[in-house]
């Protein structure tokens, strides 16, 4: 979408942008009080209610931006435990892992696990939080909350670049994907989006379109750190290329 497009559609995008903001985080408050007492049972309850908030969320920023999110190649997705590597390019790079994996442990910023509501409900569903400002030892805390993710069953989702990027930016995949990948011994699933064209990183306009999340086939596990990263990195960013030209 160019930017003479955009600017004809900007004030349409800003009221609906507007009332999606007030529709996803009201939902959250309205959600989180309601739910409060899942805080006092089982994780798979409290997973459930995000699972369930992420649809409406979804399902607003389709109303209100006009924005649809398509998922592809869910059957590359290998049974048991795996861990993801996803593009990270905003927000709503975080939303779909609710719709494809049976039981997603994301690994978050530790910062976002201090927000009222949304922090309380991530720790109760075993989300993993990291300082990634604490190098080896934020290493060694995440490959042991990961490993004991995986020996559940559930499905480690990492965004190897750290934070989110640009489209088409020059990628930046960091070390700590390499050190899961090499513990973990499991598959790891790369999976790309162009999400960054149509819910930006930073702003607050969102643009109409089709948000694809293109689950990519896995990487066996096994291989050697640069030839893993090196396969990684390749499928993920030519698929990500592919996607923010169609």
């Amino acid at each position: 979408m160019n930017s003479v497009v955009r600017s004809r559609v900007g004030v349409l995008q800003a009221v609906g942008s507007i009332l999606f903001t007030v529709w996803m985080f009201g939902l959250a408050i309205v959600m989180g009080v309601i739910c409060l007492p899942l805080l006092l049972g089982a994780r798979r309850p409290a997973l459930k209610a995000i699972r369930q908030w992420s649809r409406w969320v979804l399902g607003g920023l389709n109303l209100t931006s006009d924005i649809q999110v398509e998922i592809r190649g869910v059957e590359n997705l290998p049974d048991g435990p795996c861990l993801v590597a996803a593009k990270h390019q905003g927000m709503l790079d975080i939303l779909p892992p609710f719709s494809y994996l049976d039981d997603p442990a994301i690994i978050l910023k530790r910062e976002l696990m201090a927000i009222p509501i949304f922090g309380w409900f991530s720790k109760k569903a075993g989300m993993i939080p990291i300082n990634r400002e604490g190098a080896a030892k934020t290493l060694r805390g995440m490959v042991v909350a990961a490993s004991e993710a995986v020996s559940e069953g559930r499905q480690v989702v990492i965004f190897p670049e750290g934070t989110r990027r640009e489209p088409g930016a020059e990628p930046d995949y960091q070390s700590g994907v390499a050190g899961l990948y090499r513990e973990l011994g499991v598959p790891c699933v790369p999976v790309a989006t162009n999400s960054g064209l149509f819910w930006p990183a930073r702003g607050l306009i969102r643009w109409p379109g089709v948000a694809v999340v293109e689950i990519l086939p896995p990487i066996p596990p096994g291989l050697k750190r640069a030839e893993f990263m090196r396969r990684l990195q390749t499928a993920v960013e030519t698929a990500s290329g592919r996607l923010l030209t169609e």
